[in-house]
């Protein structure tokens, strides 16, 4: 089943079925920390390594040794032990024939539950970009500030970096180096908030915006500079536990307005637009 890649490693059976989840969900946009190696998948998720790979009948995951303290976290970050996606996928197509005439085209692709911290300041990257570009700047942010987890196949892997390490008087510019242009004022200005505003929690006190309403989730993470209300919306979703979050970029709006009418309320997507859509 596999190739010659990653023979070094122990995989384990996730054991879940093509219709709760396929890999092509890690490419769509909603983290940007994944590599795809072959038809391997990596990346370090709160300081372990981590590699997929997909069977017609299951994802298998990848361990540097015996031990598999894995397992939990995979199956809290594709919230695998929260959603049934077959159940929802079969409600959705009862209710809508476009999704339902759609669905069997991205079969098993989940929300995914991430660290708000890292989702944060990623999505902070993705103003006016995408999704090639946010990765390679997310990949710089990591190598340059974060810490060396692992080495596989002649490649080093590293984790997020910490809020501590983002919150020094030279990292706005060490930023700019790096080739993030405006975005590393925001990225430093974020850090510097959230430690000021939050020093005893630092970057968990974001974990607390789960316990919150949505609406309190949003204001709160749209006084940090760069995150207006599509990043805002982004986070909420993908890693604060609010799925009344609908993000509604120029694609999703491209398909509201073709397949469900909405070009009535503006022919592009603008910031008014947006507020609009949003209360519909």
């Amino acid at each position: 089943m596999f190739n010659t890649k990653f023979t070094s490693l122990v995989w384990r059976d996730l054991q879940v079925s093509p219709k709760e989840l396929r890999l092509d969900t890690l490419r769509c946009g909603q983290s940007f920390r994944w590599k795809h190696v072959q038809e391997n998948w990596v990346s370090v998720l709160q300081g372990n390594l981590v590699v997929l790979k997909e069977s017609a009948s299951s994802v298998y995951y990848g361990t540097l040794d015996d031990s598999d303290t894995l397992e939990p976290l995979l199956r809290d970050y594709f919230q695998l032990n929260k959603v049934s996606l077959e159940t929802c996928y079969n409600r959705w197509s009862d209710l809508d024939i476009n999704f339902k005439s759609k669905a069997i085209h991205f079969q098993g692709i989940r929300i995914l539950r991430q660290d708000p911290w890292e989702n944060l300041i990623c999505f902070i990257c993705s103003s006016n970009n995408n999704i090639a570009r946010i990765t390679q700047m997310v990949q710089k942010l990591c190598v340059e500030f974060g810490e060396k987890i692992a080495r596989l196949e002649e490649e080093d892997y590293y984790d997020f970096p910490t809020l501590d390490r983002l919150v020094g008087d030279g990292v706005e510019k060490r930023l700019r180096e790096l080739g993030f242009g405006y975005r590393a004022k925001y990225i430093a200005n974020t850090a510097k908030k959230l430690n000021a505003d939050h020093p005893d929690l630092g970057e968990k006190w974001l974990h607390s915006l789960r316990k919150v309403d949505y609406k309190e989730a949003k204001e709160e993470l749209m006084k940090f500079q760069g995150v207006g209300p599509k990043v805002a919306d982004c986070v909420c979703l993908m890693s604060l536990d609010h799925p009344e979050s609908i993000p509604v970029d120029t694609h999703v709006w491209q398909i509201a307005s073709r397949d469900y009418g909405f070009n009535k309320r503006g022919k592009t997507l603008t910031s008014i637009v947006y507020c609009r859509f949003k209360i519909i």
